[in-house]
């Protein structure tokens, strides 16, 4: 592994790094430009990528950037307030040094929504105009000994745009900034986030709702300022992309349709299982293991979510990462007062719920396996195999959840009992789901601190008493024999339940501010949730640390959103 003994202080420095795995190895679409000007709606029929140049903001203003992964890349804070810095990551690549490349890509992918194929998301009913339509890739290389990919979020239209303009705006780009550093912190696999821009001159319109409005759909068009954010993962390769490929060579809808399909698979393998799969392998024993370890971080990825409280709202397959962690933070949500059903996406649906995240993994697991097949129908006993390992993802899916609310509550085998009435009392209560499970986590000796957790005021003494009752039992089902094991238990409790998580309601406050230029919250927020299973200041908890206050129920744009812009 490399070793930085200095830090990367230039863009020429860090040129030197690059290394396009992707357009180098995978085929670009045969209808493509080479300049990369390709940025009107059209179909897309065969190739892996498509050349596109990115269109630059006006004015770029630095905004923020994560010192967390700069230091992880080896790369000097100074560079994100640099000149060509700014220039590259808010769309500029017209002077990029060398080796840099100064066209990126955007890729395309099918949709499956809850294991369904869709094509009318495509503007031509056949599924070859669906894919990235403002998310431009514009670097990728090895950075501090790892593979890394650079996407630019907001860049302009590429073929894949459909009716939208290609632009991001600050509101949704804060959103996401945070959301990925977060997901990072709290130590749940995810794409991360480097830089953010936004433009001092341009703005665009987008449907949205007015202040305190209760509408379910966006009920006015607000001017918001645009931004570029950039994402990056070892790879942005998603199960929809996969589909796409193996949709192709099941149809045969072009000649070369199985060859791309096998190309993807080996590449995907390559980036994101290199250690897990041995490339010296027959191709078949190459596929199952690539879906064995795939299934595993999947089924690890969600159980995480549900942990922490957090809802995808829109897990389709093209919001599902080969390389299984999370990815695309548009209509998400983290979970305030528990209910099973939480969604905070109206465009969402119960199968994307909190609690139904699990199913709907299951279904973008199936359209993974479906997307291989084609691979293997000369092989019976392979494909029979990949059956068998698509079959067993439920057995999997049980299974980590299982041990994830067993270390939740501190158990080292699920006491499904008590966890069941745990379950009924969260809902009757109306319980802030977070903040419960970090006062479980100091393992009380009465229940007055759960009672911070409760959003009702008015709790009647029956539902009381079944309260004590489960805390009495739930205590004396914990391995806490001395004072001693106790703490250490509670410790390792606050490891696993987070204190502090991403709300709704304080990211409002802190993306209004932005947008008039005034960071000073997002900032803040940005060290909050960059730790968020510390003990923090009593001036951050008190701020921080507390349920979404009553008057902000069922507000738009807080208690849910419409789309991420």
């Amino acid at each position: 592994m490399e070793n930085f003994s200095q830090k990367i202080t230039t863009l020429e420095e860090m040129a030197q790094h690059a290394d396009y795995s992707l357009i180098e190895t995978l085929t670009p679409d045969p209808q493509a430009t080479h300049e990369g000007e390709d940025h009107n709606p059209r179909q897309v029929f065969s190739g892996h990528y498509v050349p596109v140049k990115p269109s630059p903001i006006s004015h770029p203003k630095y905004v923020i950037h994560s010192k967390t992964l700069f230091d992880e890349l080896g790369l000097d804070d100074t560079l994100a307030t640099s000149n060509p810095f700014i220039k590259m990551f808010s769309g500029d690549t017209s002077e990029l040094p060398e080796p840099m490349r100064r066209v990126g890509w955007a890729t395309g992918y099918a949709l499956s929504i809850y294991g369904r194929e869709y094509y009318n998301q495509c503007p031509f009913g056949t599924g070859n105009g669906y894919g990235d339509g403002r998310a431009i890739s514009i670097f990728e290389g090895v950075l501090n000994g790892k593979r890394w990919e650079m996407q630019l979020k907001g860049a302009g239209r590429t073929p894949y745009a459909r009716g939208g303009d290609g632009r991001a705006v600050l509101r949704s780009s804060i959103r996401e900034f945070l959301a990925q550093e977060h997901m990072h912190a709290l130590g749940i696999p995810t794409t991360r986030s480097l830089s953010l821009y936004t433009s001092m001159t341009e703005r665009v319109k987008r449907p949205w709702f007015r202040e305190d409005s209760r509408s379910f759909d966006p009920d006015v068009m607000i001017d918001e300022p645009t931004a570029i954010a950039t994402r990056v993962a070892p790879s942005f390769l998603r199960v929809g992309q996969l589909e796409l490929f193996g949709r192709r060579a099941r149809k045969r809808e072009h000649p070369q349709a199985l060859e791309e399909l096998a190309q993807i698979v080996l590449h995907a393998i390559k980036r994101e299982y290199a250690d897990e799969v041995d490339s010296s392998l027959p191709f078949s024993e190459q596929i199952l293991r690539f879906a064995t370890a795939f299934r595993e971080r999947l089924t690890a990825l969600v159980a995480n979510w549900i942990r922490v409280g957090y809802t995808q709202g829109n897990f389709n397959s093209d919001n599902c990462a080969i390389g299984g962690f999370t990815l695309d933070f548009g209509p998400f949500g983290f979970i305030e007062m528990f209910a099973p059903d939480y969604q905070p996406w109206t465009g969402g649906g119960e199968h994307f719920a909190f609690l139904n995240q699990p199913n709907a993994a299951e279904r973008n697991f199936a359209s993974f396996c479906n997307s291989l097949k084609p691979l293997l129908e000369s092989e019976p006993a392979a494909l029979s195999r990949l059956e068998a390992i698509e079959s067993d993802f439920a057995i999997t899916m049980q299974r980590k959840m299982i041990e994830m609310w067993s270390a939740k509550l501190g158990w080292n085998r699920l006491n499904v009992p008590l966890f069941n009435d745990l379950m009924k009392l969260m809902i009757e209560t109306e319980v802030d789901y977070t903040i419960l499970f970090r006062e479980l986590s100091s393992i009380p000796d009465e229940m007055t601190p759960l009672m911070k957790s409760f959003y009702s005021e008015d709790i009647d003494k029956n539902l009381m008493m079944r309260w004590k009752e489960w805390h009495q039992k739930w205590r004396d089902s914990l391995e806490i024999a001395t004072p001693q094991a106790k703490e250490e238990l509670s410790q390792k409790l606050k490891s696993i339940n987070p204190k502090y998580i991403l709300r709704e309601w304080m990211l409002v406050p802190a993306y209004k501010n932005a947008q008039s230029g005034d960071y000073t919250l997002l900032y803040e927020l940005e060290e909050v949730i960059s730790d968020p299973y510390a003990e923090q200041s009593r001036e951050i908890e008190e701020k921080y640390y507390r349920k979404k206050p009553s008057e902000l129920f069922d507000i738009a744009g807080i208690s849910y959103v419409s789309c991420s812009s």
